[in-house]
């Protein structure tokens, strides 16, 4: 596993959401997102379990408009912030893939496979 760093606590705060590209450009990149919800940080691939493509169209734009759930842009899907379970869409019964968090002193940093 390799310990990448997010962000500063400061840097995400409740109720939004914001992009991550991780690696260099010799290993190839993994995009995620992170959300912050009821005080919890939750950080998912930036990949549709449906058509393989990123979340957003805007930057750190994951979220529905109540920002109770996240949203892919491009077909509507809706997936659970908590859980990265699709309720609604082409892909529901599919998840989310989940990436690890980790808090330490200076922010927070997520755990990628090798």
């Amino acid at each position: 596993m390799q310990k990448h760093f997010l962000c500063g606590y400061e840097d995400l705060n409740e109720g939004d959401s914001k992009g991550f590209s991780l690696g260099d450009n010799s290993a190839g990149t993994d995009n995620v997102f992170a959300v912050k919800k009821d005080g919890e940080v939750f950080a998912y691939k930036n990949i549709c379990p449906h058509r393989g493509i990123n979340l957003e169209w805007q930057p750190d734009q994951f979220l529905d408009s109540e920002k109770a759930l996240i949203q892919c842009a491009s077909h509507g899907a809706l997936f659970e912030i908590s859980t990265g379970e699709c309720i609604a869409g082409p892909c529901a019964g599919d998840a989310l893939t989940p990436v690890p968090v980790e808090y330490a002193q200076d922010g927070l940093y997520v755990l990628l496979a090798d």
